[in-house]
């Protein structure tokens, strides 16, 4: 659960400033966290607290959290998050794909994951690559978790999805834009897993792409902690950016997860 936060924290004080650089200060006074952790959490307590995992519990659960921790959300999503009969607006932004990742630790199978991933995506983002996006995500997250290896995990995402994971950093950094939607952020942050040896090298090269920095990283480190573990003053630090109500969230979803999975095996 913390790797998509440390992500969005790490990657926030370089959200488009296009430096492209690696060796960046990982964590400063700068370094905050966003809307991807604040829905993140949202997803989290939806699938801790629902009896159903209804669509409308979610959206009950993203509009008090996203409304009390106020943000840089999108004109469109903030105008979603203070509606009264909140519809999907066709998007395919990557927003359904940085706050999916409670879904790719939750599910007990790949298609559960994808189902789930596919509800948290359409409440809002519609569109079929904002579906995508967040299954995809999903579906890295629970293969990671499950024991698949970087290279299954590529192979069967860039079939089911139809991404281009067979490229590196190196060679997409030259020339890369970045961008806001799924499907120019999304492959990214995965090849930025894949090419990673361990949690900060995955996170520092999803920053180090520029563009969206806090989404890539926070997509990025969602799948590394499921291989690798995050360092404990990145742990420390990230969690000391927390309010006790998002930490509570947090730790209530880990121990839930523990929980669940510890019941599944008995």
């Amino acid at each position: 659960m913390l790797g998509a936060i440390a992500g969005d924290i790490i990657g926030s004080p370089y959200e488009y400033d296009n430096k492209k650089i690696y060796d960046f200060e990982l964590i400063s006074d700068y370094s905050i966290f966003t809307d991807d952790t604040i829905m993140t959490l949202a997803v989290a307590k939806w699938l801790t607290e629902s009896e159903t995992l209804s669509s409308d519990d979610l959206i009950q659960n993203m509009q008090s959290l996203g409304r009390e921790y106020p943000s840089d959300y999108g004109a469109r999503f903030i105008n979603w998050l203070w509606s009264e009969n909140p519809q999907p607006n066709y998007s395919c932004g990557n927003g359904s794909a940085m706050r999916v990742s409670p879904v790719g630790l939750y599910a007990q199978s790949l298609g559960e994951a994808l189902e789930l991933a596919y509800i948290t995506a359409s409440v809002s983002h519609n569109h079929p690559e904002g579906i995508k996006g967040a299954q995809a995500v999903a579906a890295a997250i629970y293969m990671a978790r499950a024991g698949y290896s970087k290279e299954q995990i590529r192979e069967v995402i860039a079939a089911m999805f139809n991404y281009n994971l067979f490229r590196t950093i190196e060679e997409i950094r030259p020339t890369y834009r970045g961008g806001v939607t799924c499907q120019t952020s999304v492959p990214e942050a995965i090849i930025a897993f894949l090419d990673g040896k361990d949690f900060e090298d995955v996170v520092r090269l999803a920053v180090s792409l520029g563009g969206d920095t806090d989404t890539q990283a926070a997509i990025a480190g969602s799948i590394a902690a499921c291989v690798y573990p995050i360092p404990e003053w990145i742990a420390t630090e990230c969690e000391k950016r927390l309010t006790p109500d998002l930490l509570e969230i947090m730790y209530n979803f880990e121990n839930f997860i523990k929980n669940r999975n510890n019941n599944c095996h008995e």
